[in-house]
């Protein structure tokens, strides 16, 4: 039975053992074309810094990139870390991509570092930016200079984002706690939750969101999208040795060791220990990884327990052709098969 929800696809980049980060790059935009093809809704990339084994550091560099080499699939940040960076520096990147590709463009906004404190420091130069939150002030900001309510008595209310007034993306908050589904919810917004790093608190942050729902401008009811680890191979066998590499990639992450992504090989020989089990156990409780018939039947579960309006897979596999394969797989079998 085909999976009556609209998929869609987040990318990280990844940059395997034996690789570079511009194949990575590369084989993003072959990606994003070949789920173009399949009917993907949206392809998404998020910010990283200081993973080895993650390429997607400038995501509006990338999709600059990806939507010269497409022309149908919305493309989006998922996120941008909002906190990172100057509001008016984000208008200006993401109304320029909305002038060269008007009505595809998403603008995903998060508000954590997407990195280590250290990288964090590096990247907003002061301790007291990092300890700071005033993402709420940052994000009405934002939203200022793509339609001009900036108000007179701000201090930069003298200021015109060129292009971003009159080129505002399609904005999305993200979220892995119930911080995001709260301000998502009260200020009328479309809302991603991230599933599939932060699935013990799924249930919690959506029930938050749809209590929080105010109707607005863009939305009149709640629009709800869970991003979700997926890998579909011809076997349950397969995809689970394929992923293998997450969950040592992770274990490495979480031990302060990142690194490029590892191949199923080296996975298969690594002797955990018995607390990087438990982490890569955590890892596998959040990921629908089997056969064609096993990925079908986790994802309906997911979406009759959450009544998500979308589902955001990120497949990481060591190898380029898995991940194709597996995004064709879910595409041709599950979701319309």
């Amino acid at each position: 039975m085909p999976l009556d929800v609209a998929l869609s696809v987040l990318d990280l980049a990844p940059v395997g053992e034996g690789s570079s980060p511009a194949e990575a790059l590369r084989h993003s935009i072959e990606l994003a074309q070949h789920v173009e093809r399949l009917g993907y809704v949206r392809y998404w990339v998020a910010e990283h810094h200081n993973m080895p084994g993650i390429a997607s550091s400038s995501p509006p560099v990338l999709l600059a990139a990806v939507g010269q080499n497409t022309s149908t699939i919305r493309l989006g940040s998922g996120g941008v870390m909002l906190p990172n960076h100057s509001p008016l520096v984000v208008a200006e990147q993401f109304g320029m991509l909305v002038a060269l590709h008007p009505n595809r463009i998403d603008l995903g906004l998060g508000r954590a570092p997407g990195t280590d404190q250290v990288t964090a420091l590096a990247l907003r130069r002061t301790r007291e930016r990092i300890m700071v939150d005033d993402f709420d002030s940052q994000l009405g900001e934002l939203l200022g200079y793509f339609n001009g309510s900036i108000p007179d008595e701000h201090p930069f209310s003298q200021i015109t984002a060129t292009p971003g007034l009159g080129y505002a993306p399609d904005i999305w908050l993200l979220g892995s706690s119930d911080y995001g589904a709260r301000l998502a919810g009260r200020l009328g917004m479309p809302y991603s939750y991230a599933h599939h790093f932060s699935s013990g608190g799924t249930d919690d942050a959506i029930a938050v969101y749809r209590e929080e729902f105010r109707p607005s401008e863009r939305l009149d009811k709640p629009l709800l999208s869970l991003g979700v680890a997926v890998i579909c191979a011809e076997t349950d066998e397969r995809a689970q040795y394929l992923a293998g590499p997450g969950r040592l990639a992770m274990v490495r992450l979480r031990s302060g060791r990142p690194g490029r992504y590892p191949t199923p090989e080296e996975a298969a020989a690594y002797s955990f220990t018995p607390m990087e089990k438990e982490i890569a156990k955590g890892i596998g409780r959040s990921s629908i990884v089997g056969g064609v018939d096993t990925v079908r039947r986790g994802l309906q579960e997911l979406l009759d327990r959450t009544g998500a309006d979308e589902l955001m897979l990120t497949t990481m596999t060591h190898g380029h052709d898995d991940r194709m394969e597996s995004y064709r797989l879910v595409a041709e079998e599950v979701w319309r098969g």
